[in-house]
């Protein structure tokens, strides 16, 4: 964007790489915030609230520690550092940061997954 600068956080990454920021065009679901029912999304989604349902996005899902699902979530590509009871479908890269739960069965391009991430099912990662 022109005109635009990014001022680095406290990590030392700007708001338009770090995996965790609400930029522009981010669908934010806040902390204590509930849907019951099929959310679905054209834009990145950031995901720190509780959703009972389906959870589909167009293009990247970040879900931070707080954050739930009960249902199938596919997105293009997701950081998950929640807590997942369902399948997840993935069509590029999925990373597992370490405070990820997962009961589900994972298909995914790629996986990535960090050191105290939990998964429980089948696990489909490639082609």
């Amino acid at each position: 964007m022109l005109g635009k600068k990014n001022t680095p956080t406290k990590s030392g990454n700007t708001p338009g790489n770090f995996p965790g920021s609400a930029t522009e065009g981010t669908c934010v679901i806040s902390q204590g915030s509930n849907i019951e029912g099929q959310f679905s999304s054209k834009e990145n989604v950031r995901l720190d609230g509780k959703v009972t349902g389906d959870v589909i996005c167009e293009n990247r899902l970040v879900m931070g520690e707080s954050g739930s699902v009960e249902g199938t979530i596919k997105a293009n590509e997701a950081v998950i550092m929640g807590t997942i009871k369902g399948n997840i479908e993935i069509k590029s890269t999925l990373f597992l940061k370490a405070s990820a739960k997962i009961n589900g069965n994972i298909t995914a391009k790629l996986l990535s997954v960090e050191e105290g991430a939990m998964y429980n099912g089948e696990c489909r990662i490639g082609g």
